[in-house]
């Protein structure tokens, strides 16, 4: 589990195809202090298993579905990516709950300068846009965002400059592509709701919910 707090960008060294995957070496030292065979990392919000390190940069394999369902597959020597180790008993969580599942990819419709910040309008698919809502969170690329408002083919944030200075985000551009990852939070509560909140199935209800400010 992540939090959508980027911790660094590392930098890709090289990748190894295969018929239907590949492995990915990427340079990070300043997240390798702790590091562990089988750690997982989240790679522009892909969780990814650690199958070799040193302290200058670690690889992982990045499977056919994996592949198909996110931007990795776009990936050059050279380019720059976002790293989040995995949450740890007692870390805070500065963002919002990441799975490092991503849901589908997005595609950068504008990107508007106002005042220090910027806002990009992102097409998404509509899976993705069911569980979007105003001021709800989304990650795009593994960073947690707060969503300003949702469009019928699309949703825009707002990136802060320091989300801008050290993320990949801020080098995107219209036309580019982004991981996206919904709250699973939003599909919590669409089950809980289809169930009626029954006892039987759920220990939550949607009077918890709402009592505790998640509704």
């Amino acid at each position: 589990m992540f939090t959508g707090i980027v911790e660094s960008m590392g930098r890709v060294r090289g990748i190894k195809r295969g018929a239907q995957s590949f492995q990915i070496d990427i340079q990070a030292e300043a997240i390798l202090d702790d590091v562990k065979l089988g750690d997982s990392i989240a790679v522009n919000g892909v969780c990814l298993t650690v199958n070799s390190y040193d302290s200058q940069h670690f690889t992982a394999d990045v499977m056919p579905e994996t592949m198909d369902k996110t931007t990795l597959k776009h990936l050059k020597s050279g380019e720059y990516v976002n790293l989040e180790r995995a949450l740890r008993v007692g870390d805070r969580l500065g963002g919002h709950i990441v799975q490092g599942h991503v849901d589908a990819v997005g595609i950068i419709g504008a990107k508007e300068k106002r005042d220090i910040a910027y806002v990009y309008t992102i097409k998404a698919p509509a899976p993705v846009l069911r569980y979007t809502v105003p001021k709800g969170s989304i990650t795009v690329d593994g960073v947690s965002l707060t969503v300003i408002d949702v469009l019928p083919d699309s949703f825009t944030v707002s990136l802060i400059p320091h989300s801008a200075d050290q993320t990949i985000l801020g080098r995107k551009q219209a036309g580019d592509y982004v991981n996206l990852e919904s709250d699973i939070l939003g599909r919590y509560i669409e089950k809980l709701l289809q169930t009626g909140g029954d006892k039987e199935t759920s220990s939550l209800s949607v009077s918890f919910l709402a009592e505790n400010g998640f509704l």
